[in-house]
């Protein structure tokens, strides 16, 4: 591991509930690489989280061991940052236990997130899914990072968690460094194949390109992909008179580093006939060596086994100083 003394401290997790797709690459993932040269980085999956619904055990193993090896594809050099499983590092259940102490009840039922999981999940709102934002705050303070990076889905699980460390704080001192939302570079917003007006997810499959997708059905994804009705059926950037082509284009120019100009110049007189297949051969190239390495890595049990171990290990020792720290403030007999 390289010395990161000098720098600062950033923390990012994601869920292990479902695979990366490319929205998720030609947002902030393909940028990730850059980040872990600027920052001491710590990156975990969230398995913890995911169990707020019910997840089938055998899928949600191999769903991990995907992450993490698609982590490392992608460019998450693991001897360059902290990459880890949540749950195996009992530190953050901990701490998530104690910021339940030290969380208000209205802050927690104004949570946006809870109110849409709850009508979406009707038959199972449980505890978890009411004080999960408790353990999202204490996997951030745990480390005592300088940044952490943010959409707006999850900016209001940020604000909380500044309420909470400055309530704790005001109680027993400095035990905390109060965390910064960070804007990161978070590249193109793709949108849904099939559904332009909405973003890439998972939760819209056919309108989904996913990382370890096969070439051909990469290919078939994009030649069913929504266009326009426009008589003209040309090549042109005009995101609200034609989504499903602006989409294509912004596809086309983050893969290729072409400008939008130089696309419409280069498919002029063209058609989408020729257009679709073209942005999904380039998709297909640019995803083929991420794919190809999470394929080989997936193979090799024993580096992953290392990799999330010697992170563990790494994120355990940070852990534990603030919670030995935590747990003196509040009261409690050191062992």
């Amino acid at each position: 591991m390289e010395n990161t003394e000098n720098k600062k401290v950033m923390l990012s997790g994601i869920q292990p509930s479902g695979a990366l797709h490319l929205g998720n690459y030609l947002g902030p993932l393909r940028h990730w690489p850059k980040m872990i040269e600027e920052f001491d980085c710590y990156f975990f999956l969230a398995d913890l989280h995911t169990i707020t619904v019910r997840q089938e055990p055998a899928a949600l193993r191999q769903q991990t061991m995907t992450l993490l090896a698609s982590y490392i594809a992608c460019g998450l050099d693991p001897e360059k940052c902290t990459l880890f499983i949540q749950s195996h590092v009992h530190q953050h259940a901990e701490l998530g236990w104690v910021l339940n102490c030290y969380a208000m009840f209205g802050e927690l039922s104004r949570m946006t997130q809870f109110k849409d999981k709850s009508a979406k999940h009707q038959e199972n709102v449980n505890g978890g899914l009411f004080t999960y934002p408790c353990l999202m705050a204490a996997d951030i303070l745990l480390y005592q990072p300088d940044f952490v990076p943010v959409g707006e889905d999850q900016r209001q699980h940020v604000e909380l968690c500044r309420n909470i460390v400055q309530r704790f704080n005001g109680i027993y001192g400095e035990v905390f460094k109060m965390p910064e939302p960070y804007i990161a570079k978070v590249g193109a917003r793709i949108m849904s194949l099939n559904m332009p007006d909405s973003k890439m997810s998972k939760s819209i499959p056919d309108g989904c390109v996913y990382l370890l997708d096969k070439p051909e059905d990469i290919a078939r994804k994009f030649k069913r992909a929504v266009t326009d009705s426009d008589t003209e059926r040309c090549v042109r950037y005009d995101p609200e008179n034609k989504p499903g082509v602006a989409n294509l284009i912004t596809i086309y120019a983050s893969v290729t580093g072409k400008s939008y100009g130089e696309i419409e110049a280069e498919f002029e007189g063209k058609g989408y006939g020729a257009f679709k297949p073209a942005v999904g051969e380039a998709v297909i190239e640019t995803l083929r060596p991420i794919r190809e390495e999470t394929e080989r890595l997936l193979k090799d049990r024993a580096y992953l086994e290392s990799v999330y171990r010697n992170g563990a290990e790494r994120a355990s020792y940070v852990a534990e100083r603030t919670l030995r720290k935590v747990y003196k403030k509040i009261g409690f007999i050191q062992k």
